[in-house]
């Protein structure tokens, strides 16, 4: 994986990856400037978590070639995610600081105070001493971000951030999402929800392959749906413009 030297974020051309047999996706080219949002759509197994894997460097790519800005902050599924670790929120948040190095050491007066920062942008500061299994869902995925935060990266990767979160959570949560864009970082967000796609400034449909990438407008279109998730994507029809829903099988496979 190489670095950009200009001012895109994120950068694909031609990536093929997989795990060792034959690519489990590939033909992805897309580029994410700064302040831009990108939402990845694709049906469980479709590629959107070895993408993400690609990105971070924890899997190398079999084709093609990737440049990313920084080190990438990652944020995973809450549900893959132990409950029972003795972590406080405050002690999550903390891990984001370990990413800039010195991990043998312990946090000092600056990386606390940027993870109380954190978790209070992320409204969690209340709650810095709960331990993390304690919290709600909601709370997890909130504290999982304010440790992104600590990491003040240029680039995040969010893997279904909203699924399963409470209204005031996904509201918190899209609050920052724009304050982050507004800041010139770059988001790419995997997710199932067709329509929240539509307040991204750019989706990037994914089924083995990629299936289309541009704006919203231009790429939320009954075709592209159908050729992105096929049986599990059904169309409703309500007078207006047709609406998309996928079916959830809540299989998280490696893909």
């Amino acid at each position: 994986m190489t670095r950009t030297a200009d001012g895109a974020a994120i950068r694909a051309d031609g990536l093929a990856a997989g795990y060792g047999g034959e690519p489990v996706l590939r033909d992805v080219s897309f580029t994410a400037n700064r302040g831009q949002s990108v939402c990845v759509l694709g049906p469980n197994g479709g590629g959107k978590t070895t993408l993400f894997r690609v990105l971070i460097g924890e899997l190398r790519a079999a084709a093609g070639r990737v440049e990313v800005a920084g080190r990438p902050a990652y944020v995973a599924q809450t549900e893959r995610t132990r409950l029972d670790f003795p972590v406080t929120a405050l002690d999550v948040a903390l891990m984001g600081a370990l990413a800039r190095g010195r991990w043998w050491l312990p946090a000092g007066r600056t990386e606390r105070a940027a993870a109380h920062a954190a978790l209070e942008r992320m409204g969690l500061d209340a709650v810095a001493g709960t331990r993390f299994g304690e919290l709600s869902g909601g709370q997890r995925q909130r504290a999982l971000l304010a440790r992104a935060l600590v990491q003040d990266a240029e680039v995040l990767l969010l893997d279904e951030p909203l699924a399963g979160v409470d209204p005031v959570s996904a509201a918190l949560i899209g609050e920052v999402f724009g304050e982050l864009r507004s800041e010139g970082r770059a988001l790419l967000v995997s997710s199932h929800d067709v329509e929240s796609a539509r307040g991204f400034d750019l989706v990037l449909c994914l089924h083995g392959r990629q299936v289309c990438f541009g704006p919203p407008a231009a790429v939320l279109d009954r075709a592209t749906l159908q050729a992105t998730y096929g049986r599990e994507m059904i169309v409703l029809e309500d007078g207006g413009p047709a609406r998309a829903v996928t079916v959830q099988h809540h299989e998280h496979g490696g893909h």
